[in-house]
């Protein structure tokens, strides 16, 4: 999927429906801003904003991703090529985010251990002491949790035992014994309790 071939289909649709850009903008509940970025090819439409999107334009959701209006005997190739599009799409993204993870980890680690350090063996007034215990403990937990909510939503978790994929709640992830991003959950599917491992796609 080409974002500025998209935004560009997105302008003439509206342009071909005689809406202005404030226009739309209304029928959507958005900024025109916003309008603006996506036919300029600098963003594009939440997964919630698609359908509206596309009723308002009178295109397929399948036009709307490929950026230009489709014949019957190209509509079913170009749905299949936009899907393997989205799948990398979101495969890459999941990859990234696992990235930002492991960075945002060593970070909050790093952080936390220096300064209890300095706290510890730093000739530093009590009051010096305590501020940077807390600063370090903070750090590490408002770390940890930004951490695990990455792990959570980027990708998915493979049950060991039926191979189902699914996003596991907050409360599994946080309370689940874990070596790496292997975790011992209970698959929503077969309501067994397993090592469940990490991927980035559901195939």
């Amino acid at each position: 999927m080409d974002l500025r071939v998209s935004g560009k289909f997105i302008a003439e649709q509206r342009k071909a429906k005689g809406f202005t850009q404030v226009k739309l903008a209304e029928i959507l509940h958005v900024s025109e801003k916003t309008i603006s970025k996506w036919e300029c090819g600098n963003g594009f439409p939440d997964t919630t904003l698609i359908l509206p999107l596309c009723e308002a334009l009178g295109i397929s959701a399948n036009e709307l991703l490929s950026g230009k209006t489709l014949a019957d005997e190209e509509y079913k190739k170009e749905a299949e090529q936009n899907l393997i599009s989205l799948k990398a799409q979101q495969e890459r993204s999941s990859k990234f985010l696992l990235t930002i993870e492991n960075v945002l980890g060593y970070m909050s680690s790093i952080s936390f251990i220096i300064l209890i350090f300095v706290a510890s063996f730093c000739n530093i007034a009590m009051g010096w002491r305590i501020a940077l215990i807390v600063v370090g403990i903070l750090h590490f937990i408002i770390g940890i949790h930004f951490c695990l909510r990455i792990e959570k939503d980027a990708g998915y978790y493979e049950c060991a035992h039926c191979k189902n994929k699914y996003i596991p709640t907050y409360k599994q992830v946080l309370f689940s014994m874990h070596y790496g991003r292997t975790r011992f959950m209970k698959c929503p599917k077969c309501d067994k309790k397993t090592w469940n491992k990490k991927v980035v796609n559901k195939d």
